[in-house]
């Protein structure tokens, strides 16, 4: 998930460390992890070329530390939105409803593990923190799942996942910040299909003709 960014007339302040952090995460996310030079983002923190160096060591752990970032936020943003629910369907849910507000923000420019895993080679620092970001999401998902009755909490985890991609990338290429609402609209499709802690008289079939009510009524789905 992503975060407005600042603009670049913004005063950064703190630390070494919390500048150099807030200037890469500035200009990672808008410019890319492989076209912004390390001197831009030494520059734009204001900082010597050797706090860089003694707080990081390389751009490489720099990048790092960038991605673990944005995963940290990620992750709070997430788990504050779906304690706000005690329904673990609910929860579910809310997911999209948090990525559809994240695609309205300015600055939006999509996933950056997605972005940064455009940039690099398969092998590398930025595929394991995206690997890490994505197994979290996934491994949420499937625990909602479990919680929510599903009958394969792994199926519906990865096709709720596989959602949660589409939506943020549709989002930011197709510049669709309605995108979340559509995987929304699908998740809710999906659950309804999916979880057997729902009454049948919620189901779609529970809406058939007359003449197939004996039929329906006995349907598992």
């Amino acid at each position: 998930m992503c975060n407005p960014m600042s603009t670049e007339t913004v005063k950064i302040e703190g630390s070494p460390r919390e500048r150099l952090l807030a200037a890469a995460n500035e200009l990672f996310y808008a410019h890319g992890v492989h076209s912004v030079g390390i001197d831009r983002v030494i520059d734009r923190a204001g900082v010597a070329k050797a706090s860089l160096y003694s707080t990081f060591g390389s751009k490489e752990e720099l990048v790092r530390a960038y991605l673990e970032g944005r995963g940290h936020r990620r992750r709070e943003r997430i788990l504050a939105r779906i304690a706000q629910h005690a329904d673990p369907r609910e929860k579910i849910l809310s997911v999209y409803g948090l990525l559809a507000e994240i695609a309205a923000e300015p600055g939006f420019r999509g996933c950056a593990f997605v972005n940064a895993s455009a940039e690099e080679p398969r092998d590398g620092v930025v595929r394991e923190a995206s690997a890490r970001a994505r197994t979290w999401v996934r491994e949420l998902f499937v625990g909602l799942a479990r919680d929510a009755g599903a009958r394969d909490p792994a199926k519906l985890g990865r096709r709720l996942g596989l959602l949660y991609d589409a939506a943020i990338v549709s989002a930011s290429m197709d510049r669709d910040p309605t995108a979340p609402n559509e995987a929304r609209t699908m998740a809710q499709l999906l659950l309804d299909l999916e979880l057997t802690s729902r009454s049948p008289g919620t189901r779609p079939s529970s809406r058939r003709p007359s003449r197939a009510a004996g039929a329906s009524s006995s349907r598992k789905h």
